[in-house]
């Protein structure tokens, strides 16, 4: 999290993102529901979450900058 947010991929954090949501949703319907499986794609899906805000902040910065 403190390293330079320039070297963060926006495809990869979409698709983690895209990945998490889904496999939220799997281990929620499955039955008897998994809720480790659960806990540990909420936390994935919070980590890209920060790492996307990380991203947009970085491009809208260096937008502004060249303004």
């Amino acid at each position: 999290m403190k390293k330079s947010p320039e070297i963060i991929s926006g495809r990869m954090t979409f698709a983690l993102t895209c990945y998490s949501l889904l496999f939220m949703r799997f281990a929620y319907k499955v039955q008897p529901r998994n809720w480790l499986l659960f806990a540990c794609h909420f936390t994935n899906e919070g980590a890209q979450l920060v790492q996307g805000s990380r991203l947009i902040k970085y491009k809208m910065s260096k937008v502004n900058e060249t303004k």
